[in-house]
């Protein structure tokens, strides 16, 4: 078989894919890479905490396991006060141990009103969760804690523009 006829045999197809992939990629926004996670609010909670008795930053890091530059970084930039509550939340929202529970029981084929009697939540609560953060990998919809996770700390995020602001 001669080179040409292979690479035309063989190209035809991927050519149309390739160019139907680039026509979907462009009606989409970019995807924002998550990076790494991170840490959660309990554990800055608790790095305020240990602040709170006296210890220094770098004690406080190493003992809620962050590094050190990572812990100074939380003190100079909260200038020595901690930027958030300490008090725990009341259980409106999710906790990151509550989502990897649901990836859990979603991975086993659980049902979402059998992932909510075993959590401890609405049934609606859990379906919500799962409709807004799965995300499709090779044809199927699969659910992530820690990107679920990711996705709502950035949401909680303070302070926001107003809506009138955003839309006139």
């Amino acid at each position: 078989m001669a080179t040409g006829d292979w690479s035309k045999k063989t190209s035809d197809a991927p050519v149309e894919l390739r160019r139907q992939w680039r026509a979907d990629r462009a009606l989409r926004p970019p995807m924002r890479s998550p990076g790494r996670p991170a840490p959660s609010r309990a554990v800055q909670r608790q790095f305020w905490r240990l602040i709170a008795t006296g210890i220094t930053s770098a004690e406080a890091a190493l003992a809620v396991g962050v590094s050190v530059p990572v812990g100074s970084r939380w003190y100079r930039h909260a200038g020595g006060m901690s930027p958030i509550s300490l008090a725990e939340p009341i259980g409106r929202y999710l906790s990151f141990e509550e989502r990897e529970e649901i990836a859990i029981l979603h991975a086993q084929a659980k049902g979402v009103r059998e992932i909510a009697r075993e959590i401890g939540r609405d049934p609606g609560a859990v379906s919500r969760e799962l409709r807004r953060n799965a995300a499709t990998r090779a044809g199927k919809l699969e659910y992530r804690a820690t990107v679920a996770q990711w996705k709502a700390q950035q949401s909680a995020k303070r302070p926001k523009a107003a809506k009138l602001l955003e839309n006139t």
